[in-house]
């Protein structure tokens, strides 16, 4: 019970401490999944997009 009662007692207790950790838990999970679905994109994409092939084109 001391994890619950700590986690109750310094996030939940109160109504502004929830919301500042539910937004920056929002925004971290944003940040975290927009990059994480960028490298994946890159990565099933090698040598496909503009900036792995432009040397090909360029004079």
């Amino acid at each position: 019970m001391g994890l619950s009662n700590t986690l109750y007692n310094t996030i939940f207790k109160r109504t502004s401490t929830y919301t500042l950790a539910m937004v920056t838990g929002a925004f971290l999970f944003e940040r975290t999944f927009d990059l994480g679905t960028e490298v994946l994109f890159e990565r099933l994409n090698e040598g496909k997009l503009w900036k792995h092939i432009k040397n090909n084109y360029e004079q």
